[in-house]
């Protein structure tokens, strides 16, 4: 039986959901490849702000041998995609966030607060102001799909 996953600590959700190839012989219709939260953040990390693979680990709270299986997923997954001229989408995992995470009482979003001086007045989906801070155990067991 495997073992369970642990969740991968992330800063924060990407700013993208994903990319698209474009081209006279792209195919529309051909298949995505799925990058998980974990894979952009490790890509990000060592590719865009240029943390080795120890630094980076510690960043999301794994093993360096394990942030290096993950890496390499991400980089073989973005090489299938550029080869193929496939979409990529960024989705999924089981991760938790570095930042103070709210969830609305009345519509059930999850949403965060990245600034800790600004207050937090209204849920940004529904505009309700009945929600409620999670606390570390929750985020830690909370899966985004």
């Amino acid at each position: 039986m495997p073992r369970i996953k642990t969740p991968r600590k992330l800063s924060g959700l990407p700013a993208i959901k994903g990319f698209r190839p474009y081209g006279p012989d792209i195919d529309k219709q051909a298949t995505a490849i799925v990058l998980h939260f974990e894979e952009y953040e490790a890509f990000k990390l060592c590719d865009y702000e240029g943390l080795n693979h120890s630094a980076a680990a510690r960043l999301m709270q794994v093993s360096r041998p394990t942030f290096t299986r993950i890496y390499a997923s991400a980089r073989n997954k973005i090489a299938q995609a550029f080869a193929q001229g496939l979409a990529i989408e960024v989705e999924g995992g089981t991760v938790y966030f570095d930042s103070n995470w709210f969830q609305c009482n009345f519509c059930g979003c999850y949403f965060n607060q990245l600034d800790p001086a600004q207050p937090v007045e209204a849920c940004p989906l529904c505009g309700k102001k009945h929600f409620q801070q999670m606390e570390e155990a929750e985020l830690t067991n909370m899966q985004i799909n």
